[in-house]
């Protein structure tokens, strides 16, 4: 399956600064009271271990990442290791879904962080300001997230180095009385007791480590991600250790037992007593940056989780929708719209259990895929292998086990919660989804409908019933409708229109004997249908209210003399007032097809075109070219792009890459030159082309390139336009600007 790629920019840097910056959050400032109040100083011991238990994740994470350096991460090996399945559909889900409640959760104590510097500002705003203000940014580029993780996570290191030197350097600072201070009220107690309790403080500390696997979600866009993923991850987990360990220290140093334990603002308590003044300053401006750097990496989880999701066909298709600067916008926007929501609603704080619970369900089974991975794929090329394996992953999915177990319980029960309804959500989705593919291969099989043609002489009916048949062939119950239309002034009466009509009955016989061999030959039903009307564009639009449904309306290219005969122009009142699909064919010959040339632009109308295409390639003697034409000197990696954007586009609008169409992507100095070229260089029978974006100017017919190829291209050509209502029209144009 053709999969489009986002664009590999992130350096190391900024690769470090994203996992570093988007693991040290305001938990530090948070826990480290709570922390202390259940293991006292034992709670640098607790930090390090939950480091070590971190570090099997880390490895893994290493390993898998680099093997697979596309976005998803945990959901993309549980998928390799795993199959397409309901166990890829929760992990996926509930990551992308616990990214953006954090990101939510952060907004909010971004908004509340700032209260403290501006006590009048309200909460709700100021937190949807700045998830939309992070989402516009993300929208622009992956560096931009990349550069302003290295501007807010080289602060909060600077602030955070300072805290450590002076902490430890100036008088008032680190005591080891008052380090050891809360430890008498642990030292009669058992053994297992105080293994519990060392327990539980690892697990409320275990989710102050998440952050760092951010890099493996957004594996796709990093720059030699081979060398620059291991690096990413292992020192920003060791940054980040090392900045947890040093910090409790010092705060319990200074602060005693009988104060600190249970306070949610430990640090500040004790940059008051060795660094006053500016040190609480710096400090609480600090909680506020961990805050936006916690917003910043949680939206780029969230979002990357979501386009992979899309792409991979999971969640809907038009999230995985790419940018002029090659991000997934739409994945943004539907995470910017729930962060939003929740911050509206007042669901914070209870759908942070996701972030804290969800986290150990899909670090379990992250786990249990990259043991299945070993197995299932021994020879596969490995950048990084981890040491010590299985020993590695085992460690990993224990301590997820045994974290859960210490987890809080309400915690346990929402994510029981949400598990039955994302489940349900998925075989209840998959049933209508086989069921909407069954129906939608039934009706290309068994068609249905008309497909109505309007010709103006025996000539150009003879062309318009052959491409007609042609069309209908592969599918049952499509026939053709030959409407044939007899003109009559406003002013006549009853008597003198059926005299007229009477009069034409012999020429409608006529032209039914001369086509219907046609259609007969190719199994199509057809008939003919007259219609009075003053014009013959008025009784197309009569045909199509009838109750017997028209799918399209065929039309041919008038010849010079009938042009100078009628100057009035059928076909661009056709086009423009047609609420069907419309096709105009300037027939040069199409008895015998076997060479088909799609130019294909991406648009709604070159998919229609691809459509033609399946229809028409229904024997298989027929071969079709797809070209899509770009600007001349684009990089390789922009070529690629556009390959992969093609061919998805194929596989949305047929289901398949055909293997009877050939898809190629090729430079030109202008689409009409090449085009030109390619026809000039190969023999094509038929070219098939969508109406330009302009189709409804009155300055074209179809639209400057298909009017000036009409009449230059030496083979025949079919422009084609499929019908859309003016919303989908208008928002299809805006998309187009974004992509473009």
């Amino acid at each position: 399956m053709a999969k489009r790629k986002l664009k590999r920019q992130l350096s190391l840097l900024q690769v470090i600064m994203l996992g570093t910056a988007g693991t040290i959050a305001a938990e530090i400032f948070v826990l480290t009271g709570h922390a202390v109040g259940i293991a006292g100083p034992d709670t640098v011991l607790a930090i390090v271990i939950g480091g070590v238990l971190t570090l099997s994740i880390a490895l893994n994470y290493c390993e898998m990442a680099t093997t697979y350096p596309v976005t998803g991460g945990a959901m993309t090996y549980v998928k390799e290791a795993f199959g397409n399945n309901v166990i890829m559909f929760l992990v996926g889900s509930l990551d992308g879904l616990s990214s953006t409640f954090y990101a939510a959760l952060s907004a909010v104590g971004f908004a509340y962080s700032l209260k403290v510097f501006f006590p009048l500002l309200p909460i709700v705003p100021v937190a949807i300001l700045v998830v939309v203000l992070v989402g516009l940014m993300h929208v622009r580029g992956i560096t931009q997230v990349g550069n302003l993780q290295i501007l807010l996570g080289g602060f909060l290191l600077l602030v955070f180095a300072a805290y450590v030197v002076l902490g430890f350097l100036r008088p008032e600072g680190f005591n080891w009385e008052t380090f050891r201070s809360g430890h008498i009220l642990f030292e009669n107690r058992s053994f297992w007791a105080n293994l519990g309790r060392m327990l539980t403080a690892v697990a409320l500390i275990y989710n102050a480590y998440v952050g760092f696997e951010v890099i493996a979600d957004d594996a796709e866009e990093i720059q030699n991600p081979n060398k620059n993923i291991p690096i990413g991850i292992l020192v920003s987990l060791g940054v980040t250790t090392l900045v947890y360990t040093l910090i409790s220290m010092v705060t319990i140093g200074v602060v005693p037992f009988v104060e600190l334990a249970g306070s949610e603002t430990a640090l500040t308590d004790a940059a008051s007593r060795f660094w006053p003044g500016l040190g609480v300053v710096l400090l609480a401006a600090a909680g506020l940056v961990a805050t936006l750097t916690s917003v910043n990496s949680a939206m780029l989880s969230a979002t990357r989780e979501t386009f992979t999701l899309s792409r991979d066909q999971v969640w809907p298709r038009v999230f995985s929708r790419l940018s002029r600067w090659r991000t997934p916008y739409v994945a943004i926007l539907v995470v910017v719209l729930i962060s939003a929501l929740i911050t509206i609603i007042g669901l914070v704080d209870f759908l942070s259990f996701i972030s804290s619970a969800g986290y150990m369900f899909v670090l379990f089974w992250a786990s249990l895929a990259m043991i299945a991975l070993r197995k299932k794929y021994p020879n596969v090329e490995r950048p990084f292998k981890v040491p010590f394996f299985p020993l590695t992953a085992v460690i990993a999915a224990a301590s997820g086990v045994l974290i859960v177990s210490f987890a809080n319980l309400r915690a346990l029960a929402f994510l029981g919660f949400v598990l039955v309804s994302l489940t349900a959500v998925y075989y209840v989705t998959s049933y209508y989804k086989k069921r909407a593919q069954i129906q939608n291969r039934m009706q290309e099989e068994i068609g249905g409908g008309r497909i109505l043609v309007a010709a103006v002489h025996p000539k150009t009916a003879l062309g318009l019933v052959e491409l007609a048949s042609r069309l209908a062939e592969p599918q049952e119950d499509t026939n053709i409708s030959l409407l044939t239309v007899v003109k009559t002034p406003a002013n006549l009466n009853h008597e003198q229109i059926q005299s007229i009509i009477e009069r034409s009955k012999a020429s409608r016989q006529s032209l039914l004997n001369l086509t219907a061999p046609i259609a007969q030959a190719r199994n199509v039903a057809i008939s003919t249908k007259m219609k009075v009307a003053s014009n013959v564009e008025s009784a197309i639009y009569q045909e199509l209210k009838s109750p017997n449904t028209v799918r399209l309306v065929l039309l041919g290219w008038p010849d010079e003399e009938t042009k100078l005969r009628f100057p009035h122009n059928i076909l661009k009142e056709v086009l423009i007032n047609a609420r069907r699909d419309v096709a105009v064919l300037r027939n040069r010959g199409i008895e015998s097809m076997k060479n088909i040339l799609v130019a294909f632009a991406g648009g709604s109308h070159s998919r229609l075109a691809l459509q033609f295409a399946r229809s028409l390639a229904f024997h298989p003697d027929v071969a079709v070219t797809l070209l899509h034409l770009t600007p001349l000197n684009l990089d390789e990696e922009k070529m690629e792009d556009l390959t992969l954007t093609v061919q998805e586009a194929v596989e949305h609008e047929l289901g398949e890459l055909p293997t009877y169409m050939k898809i190629r992507v090729e430079p030109a100095a202008s689409v009409s030159a090449g085009l030109l070229q390619e026809i000039s260089q190969n023999a094509y029978d038929l070219v098939l082309i969508g109406a330009g974006g302009e189709v409804f100017s009155p300055r074209y017919i179809f639209g400057p390139l298909d009017d000036s190829l009409i009449d230059a291209v030496n083979c025949s050509m079919l422009i084609v336009r499929r019908y859309q209502p003016e919303a989908a029209i208008w928002l299809g144009n805006r998309l187009r600007k974004l992509e473009a």
